[in-house]
């Protein structure tokens, strides 16, 4: 008896994981407090060289020199919520890199959606940032074998040359070792991803073992 064959189902590809493009929660607000709390100026890292492990390994922002392409940040950057386009809650006053952290002024816009998120961040609710960034030159390091500018230990790819697209306020970081800062490859992570993730940070790519 001949049986029918079924139609096949129509699968949609996932599209390719991009590793020059990603999002890291990893920095925090600090209050302007020379302008008192009524002021809607405030002060906050945004990305830090500390190891974040990303599907191909560990990754590094490097901070020195002029490894941080900071233009597109200075002349249009915007501060967003949850990396929301529609989502404007203020602009970027200013971007620059202090202690190897990337550090920005941020200035709140009076509209009904950024006064809810703006009282969020005075309350304290909302403490952590995340940043977009692009990259443009990598250096692979093997395990074991020193940076070329000797400052890190493999195994590790560093971003020799990238631009921070975007800095948003996030509700559920990524990476939490610092506050509003780093955040974006595959959506908002689990919390318990988010736990090890502290984890792996804290070996700091110091000889520690990894969790699988």
């Amino acid at each position: 008896m001949a049986h029918r064959s079924q139609p096949s189902k129509a699968t949609t590809p996932k599209e390719p994981r991009n590793k020059d493009r990603a999002t890291r929660s990893m920095g925090q607000f600090l209050a302007r407090e020379e302008d008192g709390q009524d002021s809607r100026r405030r002060i906050l890292s945004f990305s830090s060289e500390e190891p974040y492990q990303r599907w191909f390994g560990p990754e590094i922002l490097d901070h020195a020199g002029d490894a941080v392409d900071l233009a597109r940040l200075n002349e249009v950057g915007v501060l967003l919520f949850n990396h929301d386009v529609d989502r404007v809650v203020g602009r970027v006053v200013r971007a620059w890199v202090e202690n190897n952290r990337g550090m920005a002024e941020v200035e709140f816009d009076t509209d009904e959606d950024a006064e809810r998120i703006f009282e969020k961040v005075r309350s304290g609710t909302l403490k952590t940032t995340s940043v977009r960034y692009r990259v443009d030159v990598w250096e692979e390091v093997a395990p074991g074998k020193k940076s070329q500018d000797g400052r890190f230990t493999g195994p590790c790819q560093i971003a020799r040359k990238w631009t921070p697209m975007e800095v948003s306020i996030v509700s559920v970081p990524a990476d939490a070792t610092v506050g509003v800062g780093r955040s974006e490859e595959d959506g908002a992570a689990a919390l318990a991803l988010w736990e090890r993730q502290i984890k792996i940070n804290q070996n700091k790519l110091s000889g520690g073992k990894h969790e699988h």
